[in-house]
């Protein structure tokens, strides 16, 4: 189902927080490679991103989530049911449920009941596009673990998860994904950890979510800072794992929201130590490697 592509690319199909952002959808990232098309998590607006890169619903092959926050959840019945919607009109033979892998815990319960609130509008659909089937989900569930471990693999490539540290938000985990092109890891939300040096020791992308903490200090999101990523620490742990190039997401605060934004995240991440090439994201900001 991936499409082709010449090489590897990772995208950021949102990197906002749970506070809207006018030019920033909710927290995602693409990982195209091997032919396939991977999403990781599915904020609000991950539809209208992927669509601006021209990747309709039906191409994704998995989307793997990393936490139950809602700003990571938002756009996941959305994409479920324009996969759907599409697939039914043109009358695809491609299987038009969504295959989605999970830690086990709070996000079984929530892929249990996500399309529930939909069912009358399911009815009425089916009545209009003259087919029997129904929005779904191909649901996936793993035991989170504390070391890394495979949980999907299809041809040539494997994505492995391993818990990271976000709590009280248990589990929580990051991904990391190998095929022939090298390896990305995806952090999902976590604070600085051993862990995350595991899950992307020598990988080609690390697409780290970041905090500016002198930006935070002494704000109403200093609640936060304690499962949040301080950006000099990042730098310590990108330059630690080998990392090739690191991008930041999920940015606290928005790089826009003050002066000299994206150069304060640069000067913190240099000033962890890694001096590798980094990009301080936007939507749709992307990377080639392999």
């Amino acid at each position: 189902m991936g499409g082709d592509q010449l090489s590897s690319i990772v995208t950021l199909t949102g990197t906002s927080t749970p506070t809207p952002n006018p030019i920033r959808a909710g927290a995602g990232v693409l990982v195209q490679t091997g032919g396939m098309n991977l999403q990781f998590d599915a904020g609000r607006a991950t539809v209208m991103r992927l669509a601006a890169i021209e990747i309709r619903p039906l191409a994704l092959d998995a989307v793997f989530l990393t936490h139950h926050h809602s700003d990571h959840l938002q756009g996941l019945d959305d994409l479920v049911m324009a996969r759907w919607i599409s697939g039914s009109l043109e009358r695809s033979v491609i299987d038009t449920r969504l295959a989605v892998v999970a830690p086990d815990g709070p996000l079984a319960d929530i892929l249990e009941h996500l399309l529930d609130p939909w069912r009358e509008d399911f009815k009425v659909r089916k009545l209009d596009m003259g087919g029997d089937t129904e929005p779904a989900l191909n649901t996936t569930l793993f035991d989170a673990a504390r070391t890394l471990e495979v949980v999907w693999e299809q041809g040539d490539v494997r994505v492995l998860a391993m818990r990271v540290q976000h709590d009280p938000v248990v589990p929580s985990v990051g991904y990391r994904v190998e095929s022939p092109d090298g390896v990305v890891a995806v952090t999902g939300d976590t604070s600085v950890c051993e862990e995350v040096g595991v899950l992307a020791q020598d990988a080609d992308i690390l697409v780290h979510e970041a905090m500016l903490s002198e930006a935070v200090l002494g704000s109403t999101r200093e609640s936060v800072m304690h499962y949040h990523s301080d950006s000099v620490g990042i730098g310590e742990t990108a330059k630690a794992a080998g990392v090739k190039s690191l991008i930041l997401t999920h940015l606290i605060p928005a790089p826009e929201q003050f002066e000299y934004g994206v150069e304060c995240y640069e000067a913190a991440i240099r000033s962890g130590g890694y001096d590798g090439p980094l990009v301080v994201g936007e939507d749709l900001s992307s990377v080639e490697y392999g």
